[in-house]
């Protein structure tokens, strides 16, 4: 049985994977590998099964909850939904007037958490670095992606939902990239913000169906597949580093539906290219100090998980 305090670490464990899935960079898969509850995640949410909705049919909640795993997921959920609500305004604050000090926290802590993950690894093999590298190609190309133009339709929302619950579970690019990336992130900041209800509920119900279809797929290979797993999840964040570089270059912009200009095409540079080519401070000092301060986040979460010996 769990202690309190094993439920107190594990809400903030969700409040952190919730407060970076609404940032374009970084992912939420990326904090549960880290704090160590990937694996666990994964499983409870696959327990959502045939079996569980036959006995949810029979009034059975007692072993349906035993069966999914029902207080390790009401509680990461509790902590994701009340980061996505409360916290999206603040991230968006950050990322508009302190982006540079922003993406170089993310950039510290992928850095080191990427290591940390291959530690897992119990054995090396042709296959396990070919799965590192692939992870590694395969995410760079990714973030090196433009934003797509398609159709501002209710379906989109809903493909938008599918695609943001498999970035919230793989390790790498963030949830909120694909949204990026299809064009509907802020299509969705706005329905988070203002409460649009349609939206919201199409955008879930995509998540849902999303998140029974991936678990399941990541489940399998983990189980199967243990060491490659791992290599290609520490490749995928390795390569999304590309994504958190935090000096870049806006090459396009557009106007979404409140006027404002979001930029859909970017590059990164280098941070005396940076003050050429934007005329600004690229406070590389307060970039270090930041890279610095998401390393050492990541240790003590580390530390902190071992020395309390939870297995959340």
């Amino acid at each position: 049985m769990k202690k309190p305090l094993d439920y107190i670490l594990l809400y903030v464990k969700g409040l952190s994977m919730g407060a970076v899935d609404v940032i374009p960079g970084i992912s939420g898969g990326t904090v549960a590998f880290i704090t160590g509850i990937y694996q666990e995640l994964i499983r409870s949410i696959c327990a959502i099964d045939r079996e569980a909705i036959q006995l949810l049919i029979k009034f059975r909640f007692a072993d349906v909850w035993k069966k999914i795993n029902g207080d390790f997921l009401a509680t990461v959920f509790a902590g994701i939904f009340t980061s996505v609500f409360f916290l999206a305004k603040a991230m968006a604050f950050l990322l508009r007037y302190y982006p540079i000090q922003l993406w170089s926290f993310f950039f510290g802590v992928i850095l080191i958490a990427a290591p940390l993950a291959l530690r897992r690894i119990t054995k090396w093999s042709i296959g396990t670095v070919l799965s590192f590298l692939f992870g590694i190609v395969i995410m760079y190309g990714l973030t090196r992606l433009n934003a797509l133009q398609l159709p501002a339709a209710l379906w989109m929302i809903f493909v938008a939902g599918i695609l943001c619950s498999c970035g919230m579970l793989l390790p790498g690019v963030s949830g909120a990239f694909f949204l990026v990336l299809i064009n509907r992130y802020q299509a969705v900041i706005n329905a988070v913000s203002k409460f649009n209800g349609t939206v919201l509920l199409t955008f879930l119900l995509g998540g849902v169906v999303g998140l029974l279809g991936i678990s399941r797929i990541l489940k399998r290979v983990i189980d199967n597949y243990h060491n490659a797993a791992v290599a290609l999840m520490a490749g995928l964040m390795l390569g999304s580093l590309n994504k958190v570089w935090p000096w870049r270059q806006v090459l396009r912009y557009v106007t979404n539906g409140s006027g404002e200009q979001v930029p859909v095409a970017e590059k990164s540079v280098l941070p005396w290219d940076y003050v050429t080519l934007t005329g600004k401070d690229p406070q590389v000092f307060q970039a270090i100090l930041m890279v610095a301060l998401g390393v050492f986040i990541v240790v003590l979460i580390e530390r902190i998980t071992a020395r309390f010996k939870t297995n959340i």
